[in-house]
């Protein structure tokens, strides 16, 4: 999500454009997921009074995510709280006064922006090295609005954003409220330090459903050397190591390619945040109404060995675990190329849509 549309020219990528069926309340279960080989690590079902604060911590400032974007960042309660057995993150319209940079900075000069909302985040109190991370949510449509789901590395290994990488669980951005087939995005930030980044990924298309009115489980399974993209268990892309990379520079100043899977091998950590506004969403207009609020069912992160796949067992790096090294592909469908806005970044990683269908 951070600085997304600050560099470069343009992406080439694969449209998935699939149909989501519900495929019933027994894929929401924990149990489900246990006979498929996962183990459970850590959750919130947001069952208790309010924001479980040994879980969560929240961002507070001003800074606008790089993306210049306009809500101010608050802990406060009319942003972000537990309803209903639900974290509910709520954007207002209104001017507020905070931080204009990130916390980490040090800088403490101040900002107004119009409008505000919530960023929670897991750092520190829930970071991860593969697995298989799944939120069940609704999210929030209009002008302007950008409701995302993702991950950033805990400790920058390779330096600054994005040269030790970014994880996209999911996003969505300015789609119309009445607007039939709804677009979300899945994708993975990497290569050099900012402005030098690229980025790749995978656009769904809703077809017979609305994430804006209906409960949908967006997750990622992520290995070493590979990454996979699911709705409601459906596998709708993947990313591998092969297309991925971190660059950065070496004693004598000169670039090189970090050996391995990085900067995906290092631990990442939860954000869930509706920014409003910035470079890629565009300012909210007449149409735009506030409030609005992502709901959040749940949190689960699972760690497993192996787990069943219609060609066998396939052999994860999950977890800090050592096992068979290889990670079984499935076969692939031929995908359309498209150009992307002329905003977006330079990016050539392999993309790849699974060729069955729900």
């Amino acid at each position: 999500m951070k600085n997304m549309h600050k560099a470069i020219t343009f992406v080439v990528t694969f449209i998935a454009v699939n149909t989501v069926f519900a495929s019933g309340p027994e894929h929401t279960t924990i149990e489900y997921a246990e006979k498929k080989g996962w183990a459970l690590v850590w959750n919130d079902e947001f069952n208790g009074k309010d924001v479980d604060e040994s879980k969560w911590g929240w961002e507070q400032n001003c800074w606008g995510g790089g993306n210049n974007e306009l809500q101010c960042y608050t802990d406060r309660y009319k942003n972000s709280f537990v309803e209903d057995g639900k974290l509910i993150i709520r954007a207002h319209k209104e001017t507020f006064r905070g931080l204009a940079n990130n916390e980490e900075s040090g800088n403490t000069e101040k900002r107004t922006l119009p409008y505000t909302s919530a960023r929670l985040r897991t750092k520190g109190k829930g970071d991860w090295k593969y697995g298989r991370i799944e939120v069940r949510a609704k999210l929030p449509a209009g002008q302007g609005i950008w409701p995302a789901i993702w991950m950033l590395p805990t400790d920058f290994k390779y330096g600054i954003w994005a040269a030790s990488g970014e994880i996209d669980i999911i996003e969505m951005v300015s789609q119309p409220v009445d607007k039939k087939n709804k677009e979300v995005h899945g994708t993975i930030h990497y290569g050099k330090e900012w402005p030098n980044n690229v980025f790749s990924g995978v656009s769904y298309t809703f077809e017979k459903s609305d994430p804006t009115t209906e409960f949908h489980t967006y997750a990622i399974e992520w290995a070493d050397g590979e990454m996979r993209w699911y709705i409601d268990d459906h596998h709708y892309a993947s990313q591998y190591a092969s297309g991925w990379y971190s660059q950065i520079k070496n004693a004598d100043d000169g670039w090189y390619n970090v050996e391995g899977s990085a900067p995906f091998n290092e631990r990442f950590h939860l954000l869930l945040n509706v920014a409003v506004g910035g470079n890629w969403p565009g300012a909210p207009d007449e149409t735009t109404k506030f409030p609005v609020q992502m709901e959040v069912d749940y949190v689960r992160v699972y760690s497993v060995l192996v787990r069943q796949h219609h060609s066998g067992l396939v052999p994860l790096r999950i977890a800090e675990r050592s096992v068979t090294s290889g990670i079984s592909r499935q076969k692939l469908s031929t995908s359309s190329l498209i150009l992307i806005s002329s905003k977006q970044i330079s990016s050539m990683c392999l993309v790849t849509s699974p060729s069955h269908h729900l």
